[in-house]
Order: structure tokens, then sequence, then C-alpha cells
């Protein structure tokens, strides 16, 4: 498929481009010319979603992204072109023509038969839904046939929709309505109408919806509020049922004590273990003998300090249990001095001379004795100490548990509230706001005339014809596989064309006239030429031979004529030409010659042979007819043997053969003949199984020399002949 062979097809049917955009142009001019002209009005409603300056104190978000932006002009245009506020305009329209002396509209017949009770009852009930905003039903009688007399005038809502234009002026702020008509006064009725609807009924719903809301969050908030309070309530009567001040405090306090007990618990015992090895250590230092004099010494020391230990105990346990208060360590200090100064003298009065060298062990000994039975005072002490404290702590983490739960349901109810009270407020100051945002800039006036579109329409007319026409050419041109040059036969079959025929526009064709006019018509001319040209090709391919079978794909395509008129051209140039018509299921040679030689009887051997001398330039075999085949007329050896003796007498042997569709009856003459030529018919495809015969023809070992295209049409004959002319 080439660009170059649809530009022929275009060719071919130039007139028929030409033609039929002007009858669409036409047709279109007469259609257009009577429509009556159209006004438009419009109209803007400021929706103050973009401008800032229409934006108050209840605008609590002023940005928004874009595609939320442009959802809100989406929904605002749809509300627009809704059912409920299209039919308040069409209920304004009919309450407009029944109560006015000049109507929009001319009244049509439903409204005419209208009677003065049938159109006050009209105007009652369309005042009477208009106002509170009710829908025709189809389903009641006379709200039905209402219906019809609105749908009569053309006030419903198709046809208002259809001339009605409701689009978002860019990307600004406002929305632009258009409505168009051949009345102006209309057109600007209904924009008007449809603004002011639409502003009303939007406000309405607005203010509805803002009511429900503050009524809704305004319960929410009460029970919210409820909830609060309970948990609160709930909170503060478990503190006071178990004397709880503060969880955490008390905890913190015991965590703080228990550790100081432990402290001091461990400097306790650590002092208990040093202590007494150090008593270990003094008491080894003496013998035996001595230890036993030295405990009878110690034993009225320790006597006079039993009561001093005592207090000192007592102090211990009080500066233990006063959580280690700084004024018990001060009298505790105080005792442990004066017990050392009664050590010292009671050493004086009841042991050893001072001279001694043991005297300061003794006094040493007692004094660790002291500050170990100390220690062991305070241990017993802290221990108990701690024990209490680790209770008192045991029964402070199931409270801190309670409260903290509870502490926590309080802090999510309390979040809920104040979400809940802002929303409450915001909303409430919403309804309260009086001023709506959408606005109508400004008053539609009576239409002006529209530009005319009838000459845009006139012209694309004929723009869609000639468009329409190229489509179906192209359409035509890509499922046509037919063939229709030489050129596209070679393509097609791979295999040489030697030449082609022009179609003749008469249907029969007078071979004298065709061959011996001096001066014949152009298509005769030019036939006369392109069969000596196919002559020459035939001649040359031809060579030394002599017998040139020709046949076909299918019949019909014009073996008898191209055998015909090739014998009278060689005759033409003093050949001697034998013309065999070998095709029994069609004789087409035989009907239009009518020979008395018949080829059945010559092989036969009913007629002699030719003798080289007294033959005629043209001589013909016809053929008896029937459904027989060459090979049962004679063996095949006597048919060689006749066609070797033919071959001595003529120059040129043509033999026209069965299409190939008769398969054996026309592929038995290929077996006596030297070369086959194949005539095919302009305007035909070549099918799958006509392939297959095409594929044998080039397998017959050369035989096959080509092919000659038949009833080429006119112009394609005419751009052969200038492409040959070209490559010359």
């Amino acid at each position: 498929m080439e660009l170059g062979d649809f530009l022929k097809v275009l060719s071919r049917h130039k007139l028929t481009l030409i033609i039929v955009p002007i009858l669409a142009v036409i047709i279109t001019y007469f259609l257009v010319r009577s429509q009556p002209d159209v006004y438009t009005s419009q109209s803007q409603i400021a929706t103050g979603i973009v401008d800032k300056t229409q934006q108050t104190l209840n605008e609590s978000n002023t940005s928004s992204v874009e595609s939320e932006i442009a959802q809100d002009f989406d929904n605002l245009i749809e509300v627009l072109r809704s059912k409920r506020v299209i039919q308040q305009v069409s209920y304004q329209l009919m309450i407009h023509d029944l109560t006015s002396a000049a109507p929009f509209r001319q009244p049509s017949k439903l409204f005419l038969q209208l009677n003065q009770q049938a159109r006050e009852h009209a105007l009652a009930v369309f005042t009477d839904f208009y106002n509170n905003r009710k829908e025709l039903s189809l389903f009641d009688a006379d709200q039905n046939g209402l219906n019809k007399l609105l749908v009569s005038m053309k006030y419903d809502q198709e046809p208002l929709l259809k001339n009605l234009n409701i689009y978002r002026a860019q990307n600004s702020d406002f929305i632009d309505i258009e409505y168009s008509d051949d009345n102006p006064q209309l057109t600007a009725f209904v924009v008007n109408t449809l603004a002011r609807e639409f502003i009303s009924y939007y406000t309405f719903i607005l203010k509805d919806n803002q009511h429900k809301a503050v009524t809704f969050l305004g319960n929410l908030v009460n029970a919210k509020r409820d909830t609060l309070d309970s948990r609160i309530n709930q909170l503060k009567n478990y503190k006071i049922q178990n004397r709880i001040l503060s969880i955490p405090e008390q905890s913190r306090a015991l965590y703080t004590q228990i550790a100081d007990y432990e402290t001091h618990l461990e400097q306790a015992q650590r002092d208990a273990v040093s202590t007494l090895a150090a008593i270990q250590s003094i008491d080894n230092q003496f013998k035996p003998g001595e230890r036993k004099t030295l405990e009878s010494l110690l034993q009225p020391v320790n006597q006079s300090l039993v009561s001093s230990t005592e207090q000192l105990k007592v102090l211990n346990e009080r500066y233990i249990e006063s959580n280690f208060d700084n004024i018990y360590k001060t009298q505790i200090d105080s005792l442990q001095q004066i017990i050392s100064r009664r050590i010292g003298q009671s050493s004086d009065k009841y042991l050893v001379s001072p001279l001694s060298t043991q005297q300061g062990l003794i006094t040493e000994r007692l004094t660790l004795q002291v500050q170990y039975e100390l220690a062991k005072n305070s241990i017993g002490s802290l221990q108990q100490g701690l024990k209490g404290l680790n209770a008192q702590l045991d029964a402070v983490v199931p409270h801190e548990a309670v409260v903290q739960q509870d502490e926590s349901a309080i802090d999510v109810a309390q979040k809920e509230y104040l979400d809940i009270l802002n929303r409450f407020n915001q909303t409430s100051l919403d309804a309260s706001y009086n001023g709506g945002l959408l606005k109508q800039l400004d008053i539609a006036m009576p239409g002006t005339v529209t530009p005319t579109k009838k000459m845009l329409l006139v012209i694309l007319s004929g723009i869609v014809a000639f468009i329409f026409c190229l489509v179906v050419f192209f359409v035509l041109y890509f499922i046509d596989d037919t063939i229709k040059t030489p050129e596209q036969l070679a393509n097609k079959t791979i295999a040489p064309v030697l030449g082609y025929l022009n179609l003749l526009s008469t249907s029969t064709i007078d071979l004298r006239q065709v061959w011996n006019d001096p001066r014949p018509n152009q298509e005769v001319y030019q036939f006369r030429n392109l069969l000596q040209s196919i002559r020459f090709e035939v001649d040359t391919e031809l060579g030394p031979n002599k017998v040139l079978l020709v046949n076909s794909l299918g019949n019909g395509e014009g073996k008898t004529f191209l055998a015909t008129n090739l014998a009278y051209a060689y005759s033409l140039v003093n050949k001697k030409v034998l013309l065999i018509d070998g095709n029994f299921h069609h004789p087409g040679i035989t009907r239009s010659v009518k020979s008395k030689l018949f080829i059945e009887d010559y092989f036969s051997g009913t007629i002699p042979d030719f003798s080289p001398y007294n033959l005629s330039k043209i001589t013909v075999f016809c053929n008896k007819g029937g459904d027989g085949s060459l090979l049962e007329v004679s063996n095949e050896q006597i048919i060689q043997d006749k066609f070797d003796k033919l071959r001595e007498v003529f120059d040129i042997i043509i033999i026209e053969a069965s299409s190939l569709n008769t398969l054996n009856k026309s592929k038995e003459w290929n077996k006596f003949s030297d070369k086959i030529l194949t005539i095919f018919e302009a305007g035909k495809s070549i099918s799958n199984s006509e392939m297959k015969h095409i594929t044998y023809m080039k397998n017959l070992k050369g035989k096959f020399m080509g092919w000659v295209l038949n009833v080429v049409n006119k112009l394609d004959a005419e751009e052969e002949r200038k492409a040959n002319n070209t490559a010359a």
C-alpha cells in the first residue's frame, strides 16, 4: 500500500470528491438559512471560595489545595444544573406566561386549549409548588397534565439545560451563567431567575444543615460534659474514701525513706562487723588466764555503764523512727561522750595500774563494746523500719493504679469535650452569620445577538463531506486487494509481465479494422501498439521454439481474445500461424471462427498431414467440445509425433487451453507446448488456490514465460504508458 496508489484512487473519483461536498454545502445552506437569530444573556455569581475579600470571621480555614477548590466549584455547578433548581425556573416561566399579556413563547396547542378556569388552576398549582419547592408527580393525573403543559411550552429541564451554559471563569472566584434563545427577554429572565433561585436554595440548604449541626453538637457537648463530670466525681470520691492526697508525692517520699534506711542499714552492718573484729583482735592480745582476769575486772565496769547504754539504744531507736532527725543525732553524740568519760573513770578505779601497758587496750575494748552494742541495736531498728515502709508502699501501689486509670479516663473525656466544644462554637458562629458568600454580581440584561454560525456550519458541512469521502475511499482502498496494473501483478506473483491490453469501450471488435484501419481512434491505436509489443516479447521469449500455450487462472479472462489477436498479429509479419482451440469445455475459438478442421480428426488420422505449400496465413483447428481431454483424443506418442510434423510446417503454433481450475484438462497441453503465456483480467484478486496454480507453472522447468494483463482501466493504462515512456 503506497501513497501514490491511493492518490490514483482519488484521481479516479475526483468528480465524487467535488460533487459530494458541493451538495452538502447546498443542503446545509438551505437548512440553516431559515433558522432564527440567537440571543445570549449572561451573569456572574461570586462564590467567595477563592476571593479572600469575601471571606469573613466565620472562615477558619482560608487555605485549600486547588483540587479541593475545583471540587467545590463542581459541586456548585451541579447544584445550579440540578432538577430542584431548574424546576423553580420552569415554574416561574409558566407563571409569567400564564399572567403576562406578552408571553416569552408562542402558546402551544395544549396551552391554547386551556379555558379561564383551567388557567387559574394551573397558575395556583404552579405558584404553590414554587413557594413550597415541590416537584410535580407524574403519578397524579392532574400534576401529570400540568407537566405536559410545561413540556409543550419547552420550559422543562431538558430544553432549558440544552441552551444553558454554566462554567467557572478560568481559575477565578466566579461562576458564569449563559443562556441562549431566540427571545432576548426570555434569556435575561432565565439567567436572573436561575441565579436568584440557586442562591436562595443553596443558602436555605446551608442554614438548615448548620442548624442541624448546631443542635447535634450541642447535645453532644452536654453528653461529653456529663461524662467528664462523672469521671471527676468518681476519682474525688475514691480519694476521700481511701484518704489519698497525692499518690505520686506519697510514693516519692516512701522511696526516699526506704533509700535512706537501706543506706543507714548498710552502714550499721559495716560498723557492727568492724567493731566486732576489733574487739576480737584486742581479746587475742591477752593470754587465757589474763582474759579471765580481764573479764572479771570488766564486769563492774559494764554494770556501771548499763543505764547509759540503754539510754543510748533508746535515743538511737528514736533517731531512726524520726527519719534520722539531727536533734537525736546531737543527743546520741553527747551521750556517747559521757559514756567515754565513764569508761575512763571506771578503768582508773577498777582496772590495773595505769602504768601497765595493757591499760589502753582495756579502755579501747570497752569503747568498742559500746559501739558494737549500738550498731546491733541500729540494725534491728532499721530492719523493722524498712519492713514498715515496704508495707506502706505495698498499700499505696493498688491505689496508684486505680487513680492513674481514672486520671487517664478524665484526660480522654476532657479532650473529647474540648474538641466537640470548639466545633460547636465554630458551627454556632457560622450559623449566626447571616451574610452568605454567594452573590449575583450583575443583573442579566436582554440578550444580544450572537454572531451567526450559519456560514461556519455551511463551510464545515463541505469540509466534513470531503473528509468523509476521503475516509470512505481510503477504507475501500485499504481493503481492496485486486490487481489493476502490471506492476501489481508482477509484485504479487513474483513473475514477469510481458505486457497488458487496455479496456476497449466497444463490446465487439473487428480484427481487420483494428489492424488495417489507417486512422483508428485513440484506444484502438493504443490496443494495436500494446498487442504488437506483446508479440515482440512473446517472440523473444520463444526463440527457436514454436508452440505457445495460452491459458488463464479462471474462466472468462480473455484467453480466446488474446490468442486470436496474437495469431492475427503474427500473420501480419508473414508468419504461418496455426491456432488451436484446446479448450474443450468452453470452445470460444470454435464458436467464433467455425473452421471445418477439428483437432480430434487430425490426431486420429482422419485429416492428412499439412504440406508447407498452399497454406493460408492462419490455419485454425477447432474442437468438437464435450467434457473430454487431450489424452482422451489420442495417446501421448501420437500427439507428440503430430506436433513434430506441425512444427515443420508452421512458424508458430498458438494453443488456447482451458483455465487452470480445470486441472488435468489444462495441464495435459503443457506436455506438448514449448512456452506458456497466462492471461489475467485486471480488477480481480488472486486467491490462495490460484497461488498454488502459479507455483505449479513456475516449476515447469522454464516453460512459463509470464503474464499478460487484460482489460486494464483507461486511467491505469495511461499511467502505465507514461511510466514506460519515462523509463525509456
